[in-house]
C-alpha cells in the first residue's frame, strides 16, 4: 500500500489545476495554465485522525514546475521530502536516513500509481480531460472564498479517497487551500500562503542526492 506522504505529494499539481477548472471558463482555463510555468507557497498541513484528540498541524512548503514536476518538503526542520521527476517519484525521510523510491515507467504499473495518476493530474488542457477523472459535487461561496467538492469517478479510488475539497480566493483565482477527506474517516487539509507564480526555481531541488548513509527501498517492487 502506498505510504501516506507518496499520495499527498501528488495533490499539489492537482489542485491548482481543479481550481481553476472549477470557473467553467475554458478559454481562461486555456490561457492561464499556458502562461503558468511554475507555483512556489509555504503550506500548514492539518492531519485529523479519528484515534487522536488533537489535529496534527505541520509546516512545509511545496515547489511546482510545470507540466508534472513537484517536491514537497514537510516539517520545520524537513521530515518527508517528496519529489516527483519525470521517471519517478522519490521520497526521503532524513531523521530515519531512509528513502523511498516510486517508479513511473509504464511496463511497472501498480495500484499506488493509479492512485498518483488520479492526483497528479498536472493542467488538463480541456474540461473533458478533468472531467474524465472527476464529478463536481457542489460549488458554494462562503465569506469571498469560493469551495469546490470532488469525487473521484472510479470506484477504486473511491475506496481511499472519498472527496477533495478546493478552497480558493473567488477574486483573484488563486487556490488557498485544499482538503481530503479518507474512507477511514480521517481527512487532511493544506492552507497555503505566500504564494508565488512563475518564480525561477533552481533544477537542483528536483535532483535530491541520496546521503551514502540512507536505507533505499522500493515498496512498490515488493512481493
Amino acid at each position: 500500500m502506498l505510504s501516506f506522504p507518496a499520495y499527498l505529494a501528488g495533490l499539489g499539481t492537482a489542485a491548482l489545476s481543479l481550481a481553476q477548472s472549477a470557473f467553467g471558463d475554458v478559454p481562461t482555463l486555456l490561457e492561464a495554465q499556458a502562461g503558468l510555468k511554475s507555483w512556489t507557497a509555504e503550506f500548514v498541513q492539518t492531519r485529523t485522525l479519528k484515534s487522536l484528540k488533537q489535529p496534527l498541524k505541520t509546516a512545509g512548503h511545496l515547489y511546482f514546475v510545470a507540466p508534472n514536476i513537484f517536491r514537497w518538503e514537510l516539517g520545520d526542520p524537513v521530515q518527508t521530502i517528496a519529489v516527483r521527476t519525470s521517471n519517478e517519484v522519490l521520497l526521503l525521510y532524513p531523521p530515519l536516513k531512509r528513502a523511498e523510491r516510486y517508479s513511473l515507467a509504464p511496463n511497472e504499473r501498480s495500484q499506488w500509481q493509479e492512485m498518483l495518476s488520479l492526483l497528479d493530474a498536472g493542467f488538463p488542457r480541456s474540461q473533458k480531460d478533468l472531467e474524465s477523472r472527476f464529478k463536481i459535487i457542489s460549488v458554494r461561496d462562503e465569506s469571498g472564498k469560493t469551495h469546490v467538492v470532488l469525487q473521484p469517478k472510479a470506484a477504486s479510488a473511491r475506496r481511499w479517497m472519498q472527496e477533495m475539497e478546493l478552497i480558493f480566493d473567488g477574486a483573484a483565482r488563486s487556490l488557498v487551500a485544499t482538503e481530503l477527506r479518507f474512507a477511514d474517516g480521517s481527512s487532511l487539509r493544506n492552507d497555503f500562503r505566500n504564494e508565488r507564480k512563475n518564480a525561477e526555481i533552481a533544477p537542483e531541488l528536483f535532483r535530491p542526492q541520496i546521503p551514502p548513509d540512507y536505507k533505499v527501498i522500493e515498496p512498490a517492487k515488493r512481493k
